[in-house]
């Protein structure tokens, strides 16, 4: 299952409107790390089926967003609840990280 890929519309639609508890992952096709982080995060996915949502926002083709959130560099995770900006994770990380800050983020 692939990561559903988010425009500055769906965005805020996703994170605003529906308040989704969410992880938005920043990258670009050409970026190494980010080759390695998205299918990790792929992997991951069917666990929260249903409870926390999956997403990625392609730097190149969305440059706005990217800037928005003053972001440098990729890969960098960002983790959303109730539209609120929960914390970010940056670079090469760890299947770990992750779900602790979505467990941390649902809560649980």
């Amino acid at each position: 299952m692939s990561l559903q890929q988010l425009n500055a519309d769906r965005f805020e639609e996703i994170i605003y409107d529906n308040c989704e508890p969410c992880l938005v992952i920043f990258s670009r096709k050409g970026c190494h790390v980010c080759k390695e982080v998205v299918p990790m995060l792929e992997e991951l996915q069917p666990q929260y089926k249903d409870k926390f949502g999956f997403y990625y926002v392609d730097v190149e083709e969305d440059k706005n967003l990217f800037q928005r959130f003053s972001l440098k560099g990729v890969p960098q995770i960002l983790f959303f609840n109730d539209g609120e900006f929960q914390g970010k994770l940056a670079g090469q990380v760890e299947d770990e990280q992750v779900e602790e800050k979505i467990e941390e983020v649902l809560g649980a």
